[in-house]
């Protein structure tokens, strides 16, 4: 299988992809090491600050140590060809963006990588297949809804699709979700929230991920 493929059937396994960005580098490699630890094998580090491509940096060389095997790390919030650029140079296993550059999915296709654009119409929907997205991320969610997944789908028959933001941890809001016709989930801040980050709360995010994990699965 490609590096595309891998991820891509690893995002539909796991039927969630949580995302996170924290300024300290130390506090971000901790929260990967929980999610891991919980059970999760991809997830999206997003292109929130600064600090966010050395910290991604740091992430990789423990990985490349060989801490977390299997684990799929991406990078989100990319909207420009240059971002996308330094983000795969520093070992970017997939990009997701909040928007449709049809220029960062062509660089993504030249790397064999999984390119999951936002999109907020019909129109864009349309633009994402157009230049190869085969999972197309529906932002903001929590503007949309289920009701806009269940009105599109028909649409575009097969296409994948996945909200980002609006999501919440519980079974009522995943499986409405689902049941609209998505095949995973974005988990940010209801996940991985504020406090979790300036708190430390690794046993929370840990039992949470839980959670998250069995809901997905016995919803799938």
């Amino acid at each position: 299988m490609s590096k595309k493929d891998i991820v891509l059937d690893a995002i539909l396994k796991q039927g969630t992809l949580p995302l996170f960005f924290y300024k300290d580098p130390e506090v971000s490699l901790q929260i990967t090491r929980t999610l891991y630890k919980a059970g999760i094998r991809v997830f999206e580090y997003t292109n929130r600050g600064p600090a966010a491509l050395e910290n991604f940096k740091v992430l990789k060389q423990a990985l490349a140590s060989g801490e977390m095997p299997g684990l799929e790390l991406g990078i989100g919030t990319i909207k420009s060809v240059q971002e996308a650029e330094d983000f795969i140079a520093a070992g970017a296993d997939f990009i997701v963006s909040p928007i449709v550059n049809p220029e960062v999915g062509k660089l993504a296709a030249q790397h064999n990588l999984l390119w999951i654009p936002g999109s907020m119409t019909p129109t864009e929907i349309y633009l994402a297949q157009q230049n190869g997205a085969a999972l197309i991320k529906i932002f903001p969610a929590n503007i949309l809804g289920p009701e806009f997944v269940s009105s599109i789908r028909d649409l575009f028959a097969g296409q994948l699709f996945m909200p980002t933001g609006g999501v919440d941890l519980s079974h009522d809001s995943i499986s409405t979700w689902f049941k609209a016709g998505v095949c995973a989930v974005g988990m940010g801040s209801k996940l991985i929230s504020k406090a979790v980050l300036e708190n430390r709360e690794y046993d929370k995010l840990y039992n949470d991920t839980l959670k998250l994990l069995e809901i997905v699965q016995t919803i799938k």
